[in-house]
């Protein structure tokens, strides 16, 4: 059994015409539910930046403006993902099992990366292949 695992968020653009990654988040979790929890945290926080309310009094009125029907509903895929609970268990089965889990779900100008993986399967410097899991 894998104890502690190391989680990381990122998002990836474009800039001068090369790939950037800004990260949003790292966390050393001390147990699977722990890495669980805070993955589901995180997707659910960049979902509620991408996409608040706007009943919020935080934004005046006609701040916030739908976007075309053609773009990717990125928070909506990040709430379905933080809501599924079968798709978090195969999570937390890969998780267990020592393989890297790779979220990523993406709009016309940003990737947003979820990862975590075991801090054992790292130090046995792991030879198995990501796990890639779709949001969709």
């Amino acid at each position: 059994m894998h104890d502690e695992f190391l989680c990381h968020v990122t998002a990836y653009g474009m800039c001068g015409g090369q790939r950037v990654g800004v990260p949003l988040g790292t966390y050393r979790a001390p147990t699977l539910a722990l890495a669980l929890w805070w993955l589901r945290d995180r997707a659910s926080w960049i979902a509620e930046r991408l996409d608040p309310s706007p009943e919020d009094p935080a934004f005046p009125a006609g701040a916030l403006v739908p976007v075309a029907a053609t773009v990717a509903d990125v928070p909506a895929l990040l709430r379905a993902w933080c809501a599924d609970v079968a798709r978090q268990e195969r999570v937390g089965d890969e998780l267990a099992a020592g393989r890297l889990v790779r979220i990523a779900a993406s709009d016309d100008t940003t990737e947003y990366e979820l990862l975590a993986e075991s801090v054992d399967a790292l130090r046995m410097q792991r030879t198995l292949p990501a796990l890639v899991m779709p949001v969709a």
